[in-house]
């Protein structure tokens, strides 16, 4: 199948990011064009056949020449990581508002602009309704009243409403998904950015390898959250850009809720090893409860993202495994 449009992906060298870039040329896209601040050595993926630039979009400049010629702008980029790092650099966070801001003013002023995905993240819904474990799922409705994760929700949920009042202002077509803690392979698993699957891979591998059967768990372990595998989100977040009745900022998640307890079971049995856990209760844990509510995804899109935490961990694991050993 031919696909003539011209696409930007912003944030390319990142983990969803990248991902996505791999996916579009496996559709058949030829005119992509891939942009990442990151210098490109440090890209997760970097693709021939590619236009791959290296700007910083925080700056007009830079979101002016990312979008020139663009029909599809997917917006991916942040100054983000796991909860580690957006609990202690919440400025660093809030200053990404200044990337959604001009990618969205670049973008109305090309008038060739057909459609603009924003990458948003349950860190938009109100704390209060995360406070218990056992929580009730969030549905879309519960970002409001808004009571965001400090910093980088509120940077969220404030781009989510820059993309509804250009669409109802300037006529530019937007979309917004909200993502709920994606993770898989080429990702971030070291460094303090990385998220929760990432990370208790990372320790367990370390673990099984130094003969030192221990891990540390931020927080009592009993917090709970769903977890989404990168190839749902691909698809996802396609499908959501591509939607005629999706016109809302929607959850895309996984709903198979587990503690962060059961996440290390899951991946002590793909290590085939049981370790001895103690738990840094001053350590970031970010809410005690969050998962996601699909039913409006179920009803709009007929889908909802379906791999199964255990098998998307024994992706991950085994290609951070091979990550680690490659490094040793």
């Amino acid at each position: 199948m031919s696909h003539p449009e011209k696409i930007v992906v912003c944030g390319a060298g990142g983990f969803i990011g990248g991902h996505l870039v791999a996916d579009l040329l496996k559709q058949g896209y030829t005119d992509i064009r891939a942009v990442d601040k990151k210098p490109f050595e440090e890209w997760y993926q970097k693709f021939d056949g590619v236009e791959n630039l290296v700007l910083d979009l925080q700056e007009k400049e830079a979101c002016d020449k990312a979008v020139t010629g663009c029909e599809i702008i997917y917006n991916l980029a942040a100054d983000m990581g796991g909860m580690g790092f957006i609990e202690l650099n919440r400025a660093l966070c809030m200053l990404s508002v200044l990337i959604n801001t001009h990618l969205l003013m670049a973008a109305k002023e090309q008038k060739v602009v057909k459609r603009f995905f924003y990458a948003s993240s349950a860190c938009v819904y109100a704390a209060d309704k995360q406070i218990n474990p056992d929580l009730t799922a969030l549905t879309e409705a519960d970002a409001y009243p808004a009571m965001p994760e400090d910093g980088y929700g509120w940077e969220k949920l404030f781009s989510e409403r820059m993309c509804r009042h250009f669409s109802e202002d300037f006529g530019l077509l937007t979309r917004v998904a909200r993502y709920h803690n994606v993770y898989g392979p080429n990702g971030t698993y070291d460094g303090g950015r990385e998220k929760a699957p990432a990370a208790m891979c990372r320790k367990v591998i370390e673990a099984k390898l130094s003969g030192k059967h221990h891990i540390e768990i931020w927080g009592d372990g009993h917090q709970t959250r769903s977890f989404m595998y990168i190839d749902d989100c691909v698809l996802g977040t396609q499908s959501i850009m591509n939607s005629k009745t999706v016109t809302m900022p929607i959850n895309l998640g996984s709903s198979e809720m587990v503690s962060i307890n059961q996440l290390v079971d899951i991946v002590e049995e793909i290590a085939g090893i049981k370790l001895e856990r103690s738990y840094n209760l001053k350590a970031p844990k970010g809410v005690n409860g969050r998962n996601s509510d699909n039913t409006l995804i179920k009803k709009l899109l007929d889908w909802e993202p379906s791999t199964p935490l255990r098998v998307g961990m024994e992706k991950t694991y085994r290609w951070i495994y091979d990550e680690i050993k490659a490094k040793s």
